[in-house]
C-alpha cells in the first residue's frame, strides 16, 4: 500500500472568501495545489472563483459543474461555508432560520453531490466542516445546531456510502478567530478572555486530511483551542 501523501491538485473550497475557507485557500496554494472558491462574496486572492449563493442548491450544483469543466483534475472538496442566526426559536424569523440550514447543510450536500463523479475519477476526497455544536446542543442556537448536527450525520453516511471510492473526513472545529462572530448581538459573541483557535491551524488539519495516502482515511477530526468551552 502506498504511504506517500497524495498530491494536491484542484481543491474546491466553499466559503473561501473569508475565515476558515480563506485559510484553506492559502494553505492549498502554499502546498502547490489549485484552490477554486465558491462564495457569494468577493475573494481577495488571485484564484478561480464562482460567485454563488449556496442557499440555492441548484445554483451551487451548476457552479460546481462549471468548475469541473475548467478543472478536470478535481481532487478535493472542502465545505467551509457557514452562517448562523442566534436567538430563541420563536424570536428568529423563519426565513432567516431556514437559510442557516440551507447554507450549512443543504448547500454542503448540493456541492458534494455535484462533485462526486469527478472525485470518483481522481479517487479524491471531501472534507466537510461541522462544529463542536454539531455534537453538543446549546440554547439560542437551534438553527446552527440543527444544520451542524445534520452535517455530522450526512458525512458519516456519506463515508459509508463512498468507502473505497471517495475519501470523506468530518472536521469538527471549535471556535476560531474569524469575522464569523462580528455581526452577532453582544451576548452571542465570545468574551474578551475567550481563547479561539487560529483558522490557519485548522486549515493545516484540512490539508492533513486531504493528503492522506491512498487507502488511508482520516474519518473524523476534532480540532479546537485548549480551552474550548463546547468541547467535550
Amino acid at each position: 500500500m502506498a504511504t506517500d501523501p497524495l498530491p494536491l491538485r484542484t481543491v474546491l473550497v466553499t466559503g473561501g472568501a473569508s475565515g476558515l475557507g480563506l485559510a484553506v485557500v492559502d494553505a492549498v496554494s502554499k502546498a502547490g495545489g489549485t484552490p477554486v472558491v465558491l462564495d457569494r462574496a468577493p475573494v481577495d486572492r488571485d484564484v478561480d472563483t464562482e460567485t454563488v449563493d449556496l442557499a440555492d442548491g441548484r445554483a451551487a450544483e451548476a457552479a460546481v459543474a462549471r468548475v469541473i469543466d475548467r478543472h478536470g483534475d478535481l481532487t478535493g472538496v472542502v465545505t467551509a461555508a457557514g452562517t448562523d442566526a442566534c436567538g430563541r426559536l420563536d424570536e428568529v424569523a423563519a426565513q432567516t432560520w431556514e437559510r442557516v440550514v440551507a447554507v450549512n447543510l443543504l448547500g454542503t450536500a448540493a456541492v458534494v453531490r455535484a462533485a462526486l463523479p469527478a472525485l470518483e475519477r481522481t479517487a479524491g476526497r471531501v472534507v466537510t466542516v461541522a462544529s463542536t455544536l454539531g455534537l453538543r446542543a446549546l440554547s439560542d442556537a437551534t438553527a446552527y445546531c440543527a444544520s451542524k448536527f445534520g452535517v455530522v450525520g450526512f458525512t458519516r453516511a456519506l463515508a459509508a456510502e463512498t468507502a473505497g471510492r471517495v475519501g470523506v473526513t468530518l472536521l469538527i472545529p471549535g471556535g476560531m478567530a474569524t469575522a464569523f462572530f462580528d455581526d452577532r448581538p453582544a451576548q452571542y459573541r465570545p468574551g474578551p478572555d475567550a481563547q479561539l483557535n487560529r483558522p490557519e491551524h485548522v486549515a493545516d488539519a484540512v490539508l492533513f486530511a486531504l493528503r492522506q495516502p491512498a487507502g488511508c482515511e482520516l474519518r473524523e477530526l476534532v480540532i479546537a483551542a485548549a480551552t474550548e468551552p463546547s468541547w467535550p
